[in-house]
């Protein structure tokens, strides 16, 4: 169960990397007052948990009407975390397009998008939340422990949000980077275990 828990937390923290959230949101928000930007960052949270454990919940159900295997999706779960990962360690993390981010600048509300999505519960957090389904199923209390798993990463994500300022304060730009960059490298192995996974039970 602990195993679970924190291979299920260090998946999620770091696809949904809250640090890396921070320069983004203050690109986006930081010139709305802090009552605005607490609005923002609830509405984004909220939005994007909803999301995440509808997949939770309903993702394998899913799959099974579209004739996906979960070896697969753990083959491109894997492939597309890898280059996510590729991006975090070489500093080209791009979570949106330049047209959504033109987009972004002239909305009044962003909360959806683009930080619900694709900032928080992006394509790599939505994969990830299927596999740990299925690899809960295996234990007792599996889905309670990734459902709190979630639960406890978004509310770091808010608390990231929330002290935006502070943190880049904190950490400057050199500290987000590095944080960015270990994370990028603890991913690219999760990836590569994912695809091998996948391989070997299809295989």
């Amino acid at each position: 169960m602990l195993e679970l828990f924190l291979k299920s937390f260090l998946t999620l923290f770091v696809v949904m990397d809250p640090v890396g959230l921070v320069p983004v949101f203050l690109a986006l928000a930081g010139d709305r007052p802090p009552r605005k930007q607490a609005q923002i960052a609830r509405k984004a949270v909220l939005v994007a948990g909803g999301l995440l454990v509808s997949f939770f919940l309903f993702g394998r159900g899913l799959l099974g009407y579209l004739g996906i295997s979960l070896e697969a999706l753990r083959i491109a779960g894997g492939i597309l975390l890898f280059r996510i990962a590729t991006e975090m360690v070489f500093a080209h993390h791009e979570r949106e397009t330049e047209e959504e981010k033109d987009e972004a600048r002239l909305r009044t509300d962003i909360s959806v998008f683009p930080l619900a999505i694709p900032l928080i519960a992006g394509p790599g957090a939505l994969a990830s939340v299927l596999i740990l389904a299925a690899e809960a199923r295996k234990e007792p209390l599996g889905y309670v422990v990734v459902l709190f798993t979630v639960f406890l990463v978004l509310a770091l994500a808010y608390f990231f949000l929330r002290l935006a300022a502070q943190v880049r304060r904190a950490l400057g730009r050199t500290g987000v980077n590095v944080v960015t960059r270990v994370l990028g490298i603890l991913l690219a192995a999760l990836a590569v275990q994912y695809v091998a996974d996948g391989v070997k039970a299809l295989f």
